[in-house]
């Protein structure tokens, strides 16, 4: 994991399920096949109601059509990211188009867990509910030592909880590659 994360962030309302974060329809292609694993990356969000989206009428989409990759970092939500059914399909959507970290208050925990353990992206958690405070487009910068997000667009930083048990785990880039670098597999 980098110990600074900088990008632009994206914005999203509350209880953003599974299956906006990656349609159902969408899960015909391979994560094992190249050529069709990038299709999850230009679907990535796509289900996403443009009233929980953060952008008005008018503006860009968080995949630009035709691409496989967005050009935002970091999803910061309100409560409740990653709600819905088990898919790990989620987490890994997102980094396929390029997203490395999401900032929510509080996660689904089958979400978080699948994020942690396939080592797709780093779900800090805010002390307070961030889509408030941050806009998309704004310029941040995570920084993973201070448990810190600065937005450098308008000079503000805000505390994030401390990743705790699980950094190990995503350091490692997943759970299989923590047992195996530490002897238990």
């Amino acid at each position: 994991m980098a110990h600074k994360i900088k990008g632009k962030a994206f914005v999203l309302g509350e209880n953003i399920d599974t299956d906006q974060i990656i349609p159902a329809e969408h899960l015909v292609y391979s994560l094992d096949d190249p050529e069709e694993k990038k299709y999850y990356g230009q679907y990535a969000l796509s289900g996403v109601p443009r009233s929980q989206s953060g952008l008005p009428q008018g503006e860009i989409a968080f995949v630009q059509e035709g691409t496989f990759e967005s050009e935002y970092a970091v999803v910061i939500s309100a409560n409740n990211f990653g709600c819905g059914s088990s898919r790990e399909h989620a987490p890994a959507a997102l980094q396929i188009v390029g997203v490395k970290a999401v900032i929510a208050p509080t996660y689904a925990r089958i979400f978080y867990r699948n994020a942690v353990d396939g080592g797709f992206v780093v779900p800090f958690e805010s002390e307070i509910d961030l889509s408030k405070e941050i806009s998309t487009n704004d310029a941040i910068e995570i920084d993973a030592d201070n448990n810190e997000l600065i937005n450098i667009t308008n000079g503000k930083n805000y505390a994030l909880k401390s990743l705790g048990s699980v950094a190990e785990i995503i350091k490692a880039g997943g759970i299989f590659a923590y047992a195996r670098k530490n002897g238990m597999v």
